[in-house]
C-alpha cells in the first residue's frame, strides 16, 4: 500500500456539548507508516476527538483534511468508505459468532454499496486467507468466531479493516483484554500495518507501552493539545505524566505517610500447582507491600490464595498470629481479608446493580432488620462512601456499568470501607484506568495505609509498585524473588529480578 506521509490533518477542531466545550482549537497531523499515541486523562477530548474523526460525532469548527481533500463525514459508515476505521477493547461488538473467521473478514466487503450480492464460499475462504497472510495470522478461515480467543478475534476484525484498504485505524484501548503473549502478537501487527503504511492511532493509559512502540506522541488535557511531536522528544514516562496532568509523578502520587505497625498478616510456604511455589510474604499494620511482576510470575494466583478463591496445596496464612485455612472468598472476608481483584466487572461489582447497592452488598445484614433493607441506612451508607473516595456519578441509583473504569475500581474498594477488614488485597488496581483515577486510587490506597490497614498491592505495572510500596517484593516463576525496603531498588533493578535474574549477577 502507497500511501501519502501526510494522510490526515485536522486544524483547528472545536466541538461543545450544552455549551460546555470539550474541544478547543485541537490540530492533529497523521502521518502513514507511523504509530501516533494520543494520550490525555479521562475528560482530557481524546475520545471526543476520536469520534469526529472515525464520524460519530459533527465537528463545530475546524476542518479535516484526509490525503489532502477536505472532508466531513457523514457517520462511522462514510468514514470506513474513505478508509477511516476504529478497533475498541469491546471486538465482540464488531463481529459476528456464528460466522466464520473468511465471512468476518470479508463482511465489510459484502456491504459495501455496489458491492456483489454473493460471494462464493471459496473465493471468501481465499480473499480472506490472502488477508490473513499479509498480518501474518495463522487461524484457520472455516472456524466459527465464537471458538476464538480475544487476541484471535482482535486479529480478525484488524483483518476485515486491512482488506478495505484502511488509511487509519484508530485503536482504542486495545491491549487492556490482552495477556502479555497475546499483547505482543499484536502489537507485531501494528507494526506489520504500520510497515504497510497505515496511519496508527494508538490510544493507551499504559505508558511503557507508548515507550516501547510509538513514533509520535500528542497529549491532550482540558480539551487542548499540550504537547504533540516525535516520542524522543516527550521527556519519557516523566515527562508524559507531567504533559498529561501538569504535574510530575511524584506530585501527583505522593506517598501518604503511615505508622509501621506489628504483624498482620504471614504467609509461609504458600504453594499452589506450579503458578505459586513456595511463597513466604509478611504484612504490618499500615504498611503497604508491593507484589510486583511480570504478567504470568504468579501474582495473581496469590492474590487468589490470600482471598480465598483458591485453596492452597500447602503453606499457612496466619493473620494477627492466628493460622486459617480459608475454603472460600466468605471466609476470608470473616477473618478480616478483603480483595479488590483484577477483573473487577466480573468479580468486584455488579455492573448492572446501582453503586448504592454495590456498596451495601458486604453489609446487608447491618442494614437490615428482620429481612428487609433499610433504605434510608442504603442510601445514607453510599453517601458517605461517594463523599469519602470521590466517586463521580450523577446519582447513587445509578448503574456502575455507566460510570469510568476508574469510579467503578472506587466502587469495588468502597463496597468494603466499613466492613472492618484489617487487610486488603489489591489485585492490578489501576488496570485500564486512566492517570488522573490512579491518583485517586493511591491516595485511597495510602489513606487506608493510615488507619492501620495491612496492604498487598499486586501489580506488574513496576514504576507504581515502587512509587506505592513500603516494601517491595518481587515475583517470578511463582516465587518471591527478593524483598526489598523502599528506596532500595530502582524501577531497572525489579525488572532485572522480575526477569529471572539473581542479585549475584547485578553489579
Amino acid at each position: 500500500m502507497s500511501l501519502s506521509p501526510k494522510v490526515l490533518e485536522m486544524r483547528e477542531i472545536t466541538k461543545s456539548f450544552a455549551g460546555v466545550t470539550a474541544l478547543n482549537g485541537v490540530d492533529l497531523t497523521l502521518e502513514g507508516g507511523q504509530i501516533h499515541a494520543l494520550l490525555g486523562a479521562n475528560g482530557a477530548g481524546k475520545s471526543t476527538l476520536m469520534k469526529i474523526l472515525s464520524g460519530a460525532y459533527g465537528r463545530d469548527g475546524g476542518s479535516m483534511k484526509l490525503l489532502g481533500q477536505e472532508v466531513r463525514f457523514q457517520g462511522p459508515s462514510d468514514a470506513k468508505l474513505h478508509g477511516v476505521h476504529c478497533v475498541y477493547q469491546e471486538v465482540d461488538a464488531a463481529l459476528v459468532p456464528q460466522l466464520t473467521v473468511a465471512e468476518n473478514v470479508m463482511l465489510d466487503e459484502l456491504a459495501k454499496p455496489g458491492a456483489k450480492t454473493w460471494i462464493s464460499p471459496g473465493e471468501t475462504a481465499r480473499r480472506a486467507e490472502a488477508v490473513l497472510e499479509r498480518l501474518k495470522v495463522n487461524v484457520p478461515v472455516k472456524r466459527k468466531v465464537a471458538e476464538l480467543s480475544i487476541a484471535e478475534k482482535q486479529m480478525i476484525l484488524l483483518a476485515r479493516i486491512l482488506s478495505q484498504d484502511a488509511k487509519v485505524i484508530i485503536f482504542d484501548e486495545p491491549t487492556a483484554p490482552l495477556s502479555g503473549a497475546e499483547a505482543e502478537s499484536f502489537f507485531r501487527i501494528l507494526h506489520e500495518l504500520k510497515d504497510q503504511g497505515v496511519a496508527c492511532v494508538f490510544i493507551t493509559h499504559r505508558l511503557q507501552e507508548v515507550m516501547d512502540h510509538a513514533d509520535r506522541v500528542t497529549v491532550m488535557r482540558d480539551g487542548r493539545v499540550v504537547y504533540t511531536g516525535p516520542l524522543g522528544d516527550a521527556g519519557g514516562i516523566d515527562g508524559l505524566i507531567s504533559h498529561m496532568l501538569g504535574k510530575t509523578f511524584a506530585e501527583e502520587f505522593p506517598k501518604v505517610p503511615a505508622e509501621i505497625g506489628d504483624v498482620l498478616l504471614r504467609v509461609n510456604g504458600l504453594k499452589r500447582g506450579t503458578k505459586v511455589r513456595g511463597v513466604d510474604l509478611e504484612v504490618r499494620r499500615g504498611q503497604i507491600v508491593a507484589v510486583v511482576g511480570l504478567v504470568g510470575a504468579g501474582k495473581s494466583e496469590l492474590a487468589r490464595l490470600l482471598a480465598g478463591a483458591d485453596r492452597p496445596d500447602a503453606g499457612t496464612i496466619e493473620l494477627k498470629g492466628r493460622a486459617f485455612r480459608f475454603r472460600q472468598p466468605a471466609d476470608a472476608v470473616q477473618a478480616g481479608i478483603v480483595s479488590i481483584p483484577e477483573e473487577r466487572r466480573k468479580q468486584g461489582i455488579v455492573i448492572q446493580d446501582s453503586v448504592e447497592r454495590n456498596l451495601s452488598l458486604p453489609l446487608l445484614s447491618q442494614l437490615s432488620r428482620l429481612g428487609v433493607m433499610s433504605a434510608r441506612r442504603e442510601r445514607s451508607l453510599a453517601e458517605r462512601v461517594i463523599s469519602a473516595l470521590g466517586i463521580k456519578t450523577s446519582s447513587p441509583k445509578l448503574e456502575v456499568k455507566y460510570l469510568s473504569g476508574g469510579n467503578q475500581q472506587k466502587v469495588a474498594i468502597g463496597k468494603w470501607l466499613e466492613r472492618g477488614a484489617e487487610v486488603l488485597v489489591f489485585d492490578e488496581p489501576t488496570k485500564g484506568v486512566d492517570i488522573g483515577a490512579k491518583s485517586d486510587i493511591f491516595r485511597i490506597i495510602g489513606n487506608l495505609a493510615a488507619q492501620g490497614k495491612g496492604i498487598v498491592y499486586f501489580t506488574s505495572e513496576l514504576d507504581e509498585g515502587l512509587g506505592i510500596g513500603d516494601r517491595i517484593a518481587v515475583m517470578v516463576d511463582g516465587r518471591i524473588a527478593g524483598v526489598f525496603e523502599r528506596g532500595e531498588i530502582t524501577q531497572e533493578q525489579a525488572l532485572f529480578y522480575a526477569s529471572g535474574g539473581r542479585r549475584e549477577q547485578l553489579s
